[in-house]
């Protein structure tokens, strides 16, 4: 009887958990920092406060170039949500110490976004980065939109284009480029089953991991 009973109660959490979500959005800034595709796993720690915070593991992410302007819009990245962490965690955990940022070091280091924790008073601190002034000071905009969500969303299926990605398939287009890319919306979400189940297919018959560098960085001579 004690066997059904925790089967009957697994089988209802099961039931209880929301749907798989697909998250859609346009990346305005690609530097490898909100995404940071580096260290083998794709983090989504700033930026993005309402993804971040209502995102759950398993959901999707997807981020876009943006269309505005004639261009035609191609996949920044694809992850899907294996792991969440709070600001915290991901500073004083030791798997994500490399995505610390370093100013002086080299481009990849300078775009860590490993940057928020919490002092021993409970306020926040924010390392000297991206979201910083310009002389390494603490940004209070940038920490009072990022800490909106404490959470930091990790991807270890993911793949990553940067400025090189693909267009979206001409079934998947329209949904994408009318609800997210032309839209101008912070993000889209409501997608059908059907159009979720069509776009991780089409993301996992791409070649995983980092298949290009961030759009925005300066161009190879």
């Amino acid at each position: 009887m004690a066997s059904r009973g925790l089967r009957a109660i697994s089988r209802a959490r099961l039931a209880d958990r929301p749907p798989m979500r697909l998250y859609s959005y346009v990346v305005r800034y690609d530097v490898g920092f909100a995404p940071n595709p580096f260290q083998g796993v794709c983090s989504l720690a700033t930026c993005k406060q309402d993804i971040r915070e209502r995102a759950s593991v398993g959901d999707w992410i997807f981020g876009w170039s943006s269309a505005l302007g004639g261009r035609e819009s191609t996949l920044v990245y694809a992850m899907r949500v294996d792991e969440i962490v709070s600001y915290d965690e991901y500073w004083n955990d030791p798997r994500f110490d490399e995505k610390r940022p370093t100013m002086r070091g080299s481009r990849k280091q300078a775009f860590g976004d490993n940057i928020y924790h919490r002092s021993v008073r409970g306020e926040w601190i924010q390392q000297d980065s991206r979201h910083s002034l310009a002389n390494g000071s603490p940004n209070p905009d940038h920490i009072a939109r990022d800490t909106k969500s404490e959470q930091v969303l990790l991807g270890r299926e993911f793949v990553y284009f940067g400025g090189d990605g693909p267009a979206a398939p001409d079934s998947l287009r329209t949904s994408f480029e009318r609800d997210t890319v032309h839209a101008g919306r912070g993000y889209s979400v409501n997608f059908a089953p059907d159009q979720i189940e069509a776009a991780i297919t089409w993301a996992q018959s791409l070649e995983p991991g980092m298949r290009g560098r961030p759009s925005h960085w300066p161009k190879r001579h």
